[in-house]
């Protein structure tokens, strides 16, 4: 492998962080982006997997053995809502809320039995719920390796650029691996499980990556920390854990969301 032209990138990227900042909407998130509802996935990412049609309702639960990484970087919080766009947006399931929004619920619910909320016409009522056909359970396995040594060790062998030898310190090849298991909450059997999996080398100061976001984002330069490839190794076992659930017979679902009409419908 060429290292020279990548080193050259590097440099640029080094140089360019000393510019002035920016604020730019939309910009600086991870692989995982856009909305899902009723007007559909808008803004996903262009390598996520869908499916023709939603298979089941699902639920999204906590691995109750928490996130476990080898890293000094501590996860900002659960990466279950990043996991929950992604079911939603690929369209193959009809995700149910079992976390905060289920709790805000009982708790409407709550406030019209003690005679606080109007009786007439709340539409907040016992019965109505929709059940979770199947639950999704993420695991996480981070790692992290300083290749800081290996590239100075490079850099000290070639013409002007040996001066770069102290940045190399900050190199590091950044991994993550996850998996999602699919359970069937009638059975209680477990019908799909999926991994997947990223690797990319951090230049460090100047922002420059290289390396395969584990096949859900694509090869190729980019801007990237240790949440950036988590959620990129949740993508990609998402993408693969789509293959089995297409095989799946789907269940009897309940009614969808009330939408708007649109003109001539």
């Amino acid at each position: 492998m060429n290292i020279r032209p990548i080193l050259a990138v590097g440099v640029v990227a080094l140089l360019a962080g000393c510019g002035k900042s920016s604020t730019s909407l939309g910009e600086g998130g991870s692989v995982i982006s856009g909305s899902a509802g009723a007007a559909g996935a808008q803004n996903a990412s262009r390598e996520l997997v869908k499916c023709q049609a939603p298979v089941a309702t699902l639920a999204l639960i906590e691995n109750p053995n928490g996130y476990a990484y080898s890293s000094s970087y501590q996860l900002p919080s659960s990466p279950v809502p990043l996991v929950r766009l992604l079911a939603q947006q690929s369209g193959c399931f009809r995700v149910v809320d079992r976390s905060a929004g289920l709790k805000a619920t009982v708790r409407e619910q709550e406030l019209k039995e003690a005679g606080i909320l109007r009786q007439q016409g709340n539409t907040v009522s016992k019965g109505k719920g929709y059940e979770a056909q199947y639950s999704l359970t993420p695991s996480l396995t981070f790692s992290e390796q300083d290749a800081g040594r290996q590239i100075g060790g490079i850099l000290q062998a070639i013409p002007y650029l040996n001066k770069l030898v102290g940045a190399a310190e900050q190199v590091k090849l950044k991994q993550a691996q996850a998996a999602l298991l699919l359970t069937d909450n009638e059975t209680t059997e477990q019908i799909a499980a999926a991994t997947g999996s990223v690797e990319v080398a951090d230049l460090g100061v100047g922002g420059a990556v290289v390396g395969k976001l584990g096949g859900a984002a694509g090869a190729g330069w980019s801007n990237s920390n240790e949440g950036k490839v988590i959620a990129a190794a949740f993508m990609d076992a998402h993408n693969q854990l789509v293959v089995q659930v297409r095989e799946l017979q789907a269940r009897e679902l309940p009614p969808e969301v009330a939408r708007r009409k649109t003109q001539g419908g």
